[in-house]
């Protein structure tokens, strides 16, 4: 690692979102909680940072989140039972969602108003100190976890990085792509950025790089948070914040190995759900079985 470039420790999780996408089944059940195969998709997300190194998580919730709190919490009575049942791999698979005391913060946003408005509640936390974002919406199927490979990119270049994946460039319109600077010699996974475009027209994206919902950023940028101007939809949002930031300090685009999810879509979270079951170590031969019964390939 450079000896300028600080560590990244900490993370912050937007999910104060009321889930519209998916609903009626987030009226009762946050949308982050909802089960990809045996666990709510939060989990895979909070995993994906602790196997990137990070040491405290933020939560930025809202009303009607408690379930969140409670999941990474213990739970006694349950783990008594079944330690008491002998269901012992039950019980460790109950104790892995325990994290270290003290690793967890849970900020509240009080209103809708945005994704950097979000981040910026986020700030009495993160204090000066680069930080990542991981959207939960969105979950990212990878052999090594997607901020885990940011990290060794970050370790190298610093500044501030922004996952991306290539899309087909019919499909470039439906999706934020990045601007590459314009004659750049590509490092690897690596590209520098220029700008950002949300939902450019075919024909005439600056790339067909798609941003996903990973970023590490500098801790500059929430001073820009605070006196943001509401963007589109008429909220503040992180993607006018970064466009500022990138005038003064550099932005790598990264490109990550793995398939992401948008969990905030029923066909997305649908995707995932069958992409998990038939990845997983019990059930994944049945669960593939099953698929290819119904797709009618025998």
């Amino acid at each position: 690692m450079t000896q300028n470039i600080r560590r990244v420790r900490k993370a912050v999780l937007p999910v104060a979102g009321f889930g519209t996408r998916v609903l009626p089944a987030t009226k009762t059940i946050p949308k982050e909680m909802l089960p990809v195969v045996d666990r709510p998709a939060l989990h895979y997300v909070v995993s994906e940072a602790i196997e990137a190194g990070i040491e405290h998580i933020i939560f930025v919730t809202g009303r009607n989140k408690g379930a969140i709190e409670d999941y990474f919490d213990s739970a006694y009575e349950l783990e008594d039972q079944l330690a008491k049942r002998g269901k012992d791999d039950i019980l460790k698979n109950v104790m892995s969602t325990i994290t270290e005391p003290g690793s967890m913060s849970f900020v509240r946003q009080q209103a809708a108003k945005g994704l950097g408005h979000a981040i910026w509640c986020a700030r009495d936390v993160v204090g000066d100190e680069p930080f990542a974002i991981l959207l939960p919406d969105v979950l990212v199927k990878a052999e090594r976890g997607c901020l885990a490979q940011m990290m060794d990119a970050y370790n190298e270049v610093g500044g501030n990085i922004i996952a991306v994946d290539a899309i087909p460039e019919e499909r470039v319109n439906s999706y934020g792509v990045i601007a590459p600077v314009d004659g750049a010699q590509r490092d690897g996974n690596l590209i520098q950025m220029s700008g950002m475009v949300e939902k450019p027209p075919i024909g005439e994206a600056p790339s067909n790089l798609k941003i996903t919902g990973r970023y590490i950023l500098q801790p500059d940028v929430m001073g820009i948070l605070k006196h943001q101007a509401a963007g589109a939809g008429g909220e503040i949002q992180l993607t006018d914040a970064m466009a500022t930031l990138m005038n003064v300090q550099p932005f790598h685009a990264f490109e990550y190995e793995g398939q992401d999810y948008d969990c905030g879509s029923k066909l997305g979270y649908f995707e995932a759900v069958a992409a998990y079951a038939a990845a997983h170590p019990e059930i994944g031969g049945p669960a593939r079985a099953i698929m290819r019964e119904m797709s009618g390939a025998g």
